[in-house]
């Protein structure tokens, strides 16, 4: 009988490691290549950014979550946005109805967002933003408010995801054909280079091919295969890689197998580093890979939902090993809804108890050294050396994307670990095995119908209380500009200065680019 045993990417484990089993290329922290992590000290000079993804309905309930977050210890806010502010349409647009305030807030015109961060000064806390196709609009939302309230663009402190070619592989939230998608992409860096605006303009996704089914080494190949892409892309432009290059973050997620976790992040660092050296002449800011991770969504089970405490322990534990700048921890309830106040709390906790209880912190890069760990670095950094070079023959991320590659490549990891699943080979605790007889607690929703009606009042008042010829101008000077070859980032801040809305800035570029359709 075989005793062949495997991690879920599929790499063989063996049953002891040893010195034969050494490192290929550690180096010391803080030096490249970055395997051991990108400062020297490490988490002894400054821990990892404890973030709470969140988003609720309206402005102001997401405002309150917030305070609620900050006054229990989180140092940076996460913003989550509704699908008809991810999707480039007003509240009170017929496509809306049934979805807005559902999957995170709904943001309408930069009058909501100062709702959002009512009383939170934005030079003292660190916003990510999960936001692709409309990125540049909420971006100059966040700029314009910044002015409003005096604070200097050089004082800002956050991260924009802005990854659009994921989107067409694992999410969806999709507006414009690839190539108008990028050259906004490209205007956004560029911008946020010569306004010195400090934000990262870009935070490149594995996260979410990684939860559309992706192996661990696909998440880290498919990451940097678009990351290549945004890069050539600016760089062709006429911006050196040293100017933008330090601005660019990662976003991975953290699954449940701790060993195979701590080295794809380890293995992703060192990778990274050697392809913006060899390919684009990098210096060593260029050269260190900076990223947030969030524990596994598709890992948490409705069924014994507590035991997604315990998974998420291990998730965070790896990411916080495997050297994170940044960490959300999801709540246990999320598998059945949005989490409630409590359970966002626990998951606070499991990272301030990591952070001050668990010693991982005492000590640069623990698992540095470890026989296992060291191969698994190795093995990973290999086989996604052997994708890039496969996606690279077919002309780079946007012509795989063309060609279904990417797609294909994670509907068949899906499809196997799904298989193991209901074989039970794969063991889910609660789910194949140790189950118990329960009835699953029953979550009430919101009213998300009164919430809507709330948030569509808002839009229809602040459109009859603007200025209507400087808001149509706006507009149209955008639309030129994206007939033309203009830098688009200036005009959308003026539009969105003048209360031009997130739909309305959004339509006005549909009707220069058009849609995305896939498959077309």
């Amino acid at each position: 009988m075989s005793d062949e045993r495997y991690s879920p990417t599929g790499i063989r484990v063996a049953p002891i490691y040893g010195p034969a089993n050494r490192p290929s290329d550690t180096g010391q922290p803080g030096e490249f290549p970055f395997t051991r992590g990108i400062h020297p000290t490490m988490y002894r000079g400054r821990l990892w950014t404890m973030r709470q993804y969140a988003g609720f309905g309206t402005a102001a309930e997401t405002n309150q979550r917030f305070r609620q977050l900050l006054a229990a210890g989180q140092t940076g806010l996460s913003v989550a946005f509704d699908l008809p502010t991810q999707m480039g349409y007003d509240s009170d647009a017929a496509i809306s109805d049934g979805e807005v305030g559902r999957a995170g807030v709904a943001i309408d015109t930069v009058d909501d967002l100062a709702v959002v961060f009512g009383g939170i000064p934005l030079d003292q806390v660190s916003t990510s933003m999960t936001i692709n196709s409309t990125a540049a609009i909420l971006l100059a939302m966040y700029v314009v408010l910044a002015d409003e309230q005096g604070v200097a663009r050089g004082d800002l402190r956050g991260t924009i995801q802005n990854d659009v070619l994921k989107e067409y592989v694992a999410r969806g939230t999709y507006i414009y054909p690839v190539e108008p998608s990028l050259r906004l992409i490209t205007d956004i860096i560029r911008f946020v280079s010569d306004e010195d605006v400090n934000f990262n303009p870009i935070s490149i996704s594995g996260y979410h091919m990684r939860e559309a089914g992706a192996t661990a080494v696909q998440e880290v190949a498919f990451t940097f295969a678009n990351a290549i892409e945004y890069v050539d892309r600016v760089t062709a432009s006429g911006l050196d890689v040293n100017q933008f290059a330090p601005r660019i973050s990662f976003f991975f997620a953290a699954h449940n197998d701790l060993f195979e976790e701590v080295a794809k992040f380890r293995a992703a660092r060192r990778l990274w580093a050697r392809i913006v050296r060899e390919r684009y002449g990098g210096d060593d800011s260029s050269c260190r890979l900076r990223f947030h991770t969030q524990t596994g969504g598709s890992t948490l089970t409705a069924q014994q939902p507590l035991n997604n405490v315990v998974r998420v322990a291990v998730q965070a534990l790896a990411a916080v090993l495997g050297g994170t700048q940044s960490l959300h921890t999801n709540s246990y309830d999320e598998a059945l809804a949005l989490p409630s106040a409590a359970a966002a709390r626990v998951a606070l906790r499991t990272q301030q108890i990591l952070a001050y209880e668990s010693g991982t912190a005492q000590t640069v890069d623990p698992l540095g050294g470890s026989h296992y760990v060291e191969s698994l670095t190795d093995e990973v950094e290999r086989e996604s050396q052997r994708l890039l070079a496969e996606i690279a023959e077919m002309g780079g991320a946007a012509q795989a994307i063309d060609r279904g590659f990417f797609q294909d490549a994670i509907a068949k990891s899906a499809y196997a670990q799904q298989r193991a699943i209901e074989a039970a080979e794969q063991v889910v605790v609660g789910v194949n095995r140790f189950i118990e007889d329960e009835q699953l607690e029953i979550v009430q929703a919101p009213d998300y119908s009164g919430l809507a009606a709330i948030q569509i009042e808002r839009v229809r008042r602040a459109r009859e209380g603007r200025n209507h010829q400087r808001c149509e101008a706006a507009l149209n000077d955008l639309g030129r500009g994206a007939a033309g070859d203009e830098s688009l980032m200036p005009l959308i801040v003026a539009a969105v200065r003048a209360r031009a809305t997130v739909g309305e800035i959004s339509d006005t570029l549909r009707a220069v680019w058009g849609t995305f359709h896939s498959g077309a």
